[in-house]
């Protein structure tokens, strides 16, 4: 399978949020809502310095997706990145596309002196979190509450 690692743009906007429709459907913390997905997404890609938003392209297409954003971290004293959203469409899975959208979020993270990747995985998706602890991803003592506004 031939594909191409590349920066997001806006006009990859409309089959990054079919990817985010597959992802949500695994997580169920998260109900998909197509509005909320695409400004989500367009708020992405307006900060190009501590937001990032990789695809994996092919044939036009993009069939794989990973965004990340950088914060401060007291505890390392520097700053860490959050990597939310990995996603590959089934039929491209298992053929090394997930770990090349990592990778590329790693690179874009240490050229920006991030001391400290963390990335969040839905407790039921055992599948996800094997593939984590196969590119030798820790499971940590935290865990992740959230509040929605009202």
């Amino acid at each position: 399978m031939q594909y191409k690692i590349r920066r997001a743009k806006h006009s990859d906007i409309s089959s990054m949020i079919g990817l985010l429709r597959t992802l949500f459907s695994l997580e169920t913390d998260f109900d998909f809502n197509e509005g909320n997905q695409q400004k989500g997404l367009e708020l992405m890609l307006e900060d190009l310095t501590n937001r990032y938003i990789v695809v994996a392209e092919q044939d036009g297409k993009s069939i794989g997706m990973c965004t990340a954003q950088i914060l401060v971290s007291t505890a390392e004293g520097g700053i860490s990145a959050v990597i939310e959203d990995l996603v590959v469409e089934e039929a491209c899975c298992r053929q090394g596309i997930g770990k090349e959208l990592l990778l590329a979020v790693e690179g874009w993270a240490w050229e920006r002196g991030v001391r400290r990747l963390q990335l969040l995985a839905d407790r039921n998706n055992t599948r996800a979190l094997e593939f984590y602890k196969g590119i030798d991803w820790k499971v940590t003592q935290l865990i992740c509450l959230q509040k929605k506004r009202s």
